[in-house]
């Protein structure tokens, strides 16, 4: 062989080599993802009194991610979640944030739960420009003006609680509605929406009383509700705070109607009330997870089963799964190459999506893919579907 011909040869390999190098460095030219795998981060609360609705969601992403890596992931990338606790508390979300994003090196964040530690998170994410995707919260702070870095699954607050006030005055004949809230932001949220929802109908409040975050401590709020006498409450809050509201009401003599928006996790509602949970109304944004003659909802079971067998179908872990579907649907848009922009560009120019009974869509106009809210009411220890809305 000819000193020619061998210089021909490693001038190919290196170019070989140059390619490879180029390919390589344009698929790592963001955070959390490679040519193997693509980083999603979570930071939600896995303990205290409102762990419920983080470890459902937890398990609603794993469900979705499982099955979408058991076809091959996207584009041959394997979905990894990494989850940090936050307790429900803000300043925690902030440090957990920084941590999946900083030390991590996520790719794209999804699954918060919450609406006062989902906000302190924001700046972070404007900051780090790291979209975020599918949280579990129905305020308008992250649908209006709308943020170029969040996208929302579910209807907002507004919508859940005018389908409550609907619901009350129509249907129950209820006139005089008291409120007891979360003393923050979330609380503050749904709030807002009942009173927007009443003063459409010409009413108001007919009192109202509030609890601090991660505590029971209803006590004070109860004294001035029950003051107030009304003939319906609506209960803003997450599950064990609600459960010991609820309770205590009935102890006392309250036998009004109750009604609570989806956050409040309505499987661990129903635990926790036992018995006193008969007849609460509660608000829902997608499909009974009971119902597997919905498409997606069979869909859903299946792949929690495989990640989890004994796990119980609950609204919060398939709200879990259908943010994950809304995500990996981006990220299968994004392309052979995704970018953060690219994944974000990719979300705006979704159009009308049937998942398999319920449909997504988003624009640069609105990111927020449902307005679907489903009522329910407890009978014997399951939500009953009522109705379903759209607003």
């Amino acid at each position: 062989m000819s000193l020619y011909s061998l210089w021909d040869i490693e001038r190919l390999v290196c170019t070989a080599l140059l390619v490879a190098l180029t390919l390589m460095s344009a698929i790592q030219g963001e955070d959390g993802i490679d040519a193997t795998s693509i980083l999603i981060g979570q930071c939600a609360a896995f303990q205290g009194p409102a762990a419920g609705l983080g470890t459902g969601m937890n398990l609603g992403l794993k469900a979705c991610f499982a099955e979408v890596n058991a076809g091959g992931g996207i584009g041959g990338r394997t979905l990894k979640l990494i989850e940090v606790d936050d307790g429900y508390d803000p300043d925690r979300c902030v440090d957990g944030t920084l941590k999946l994003i900083d030390e991590d090196k996520v790719f794209v964040l999804a699954g918060y739960v919450g609406t006062p530690t989902g906000k302190a998170a924001l700046d972070l994410v404007s900051d780090k420009k790291v979209p975020l995707i599918g949280l579990f919260s129905g305020a308008m702070v992250f649908r209006l003006p709308v943020n170029h870095l969040v996208f929302n699954l579910r209807a907002s607050y507004n919508d859940e609680t005018e389908v409550l006030v609907e619901h009350l005055t129509k249907d129950v004949g209820a006139t005089k509605i008291a409120v007891l809230y979360q003393n923050d932001s979330f609380g503050s949220s749904g709030l807002s929406g009942i009173e927007k929802a009443l003063k459409k109908r010409s009413l108001t409040l007919a009192g109202k009383g509030t609890f601090e975050r991660n505590t029971v401590a209803i006590k004070s709020g109860l004294a001035g509700i029950v003051a107030s006498e009304p003939d319906a409450v609506v209960v803003i809050g997450p599950y064990k705070p609600v459960a010991t509201f609820i309770t205590e009401a009935r102890k006392i003599g309250l036998k009004v109607p109750m009604a609570t928006i989806s956050f409040v996790g309505t499987a661990n509602l129903i635990h926790e009330l036992g018995d006193a949970a008969q007849g609460v109304i509660i608000s829902q944004v997608v499909p009974s997870p009971a119902d597997a003659t919905i498409p997606l909802v069979k869909q859903y079971q299946a792949a929690l089963h495989q990640v989890s067998p004994t796990a119980a179908p609950s609204y919060t872990s398939l709200e879990g799964y259908v943010s994950g579907r809304l995500l990996t649907l981006g990220l299968q848009k994004a392309g052979t190459m995704p970018t953060r922009e690219k994944l974000i560009n990719a979300l705006e120019s979704l159009a009308e999506t049937d998942l398999g009974g319920m449909t997504v869509a988003l624009s640069k106009d609105s990111h927020q893919a449902s307005n679907l809210v489903f009522l329910t009411q407890v009978s014997d220890g399951m939500a009953v579907q009522v109705k379903v809305l759209s607003k």
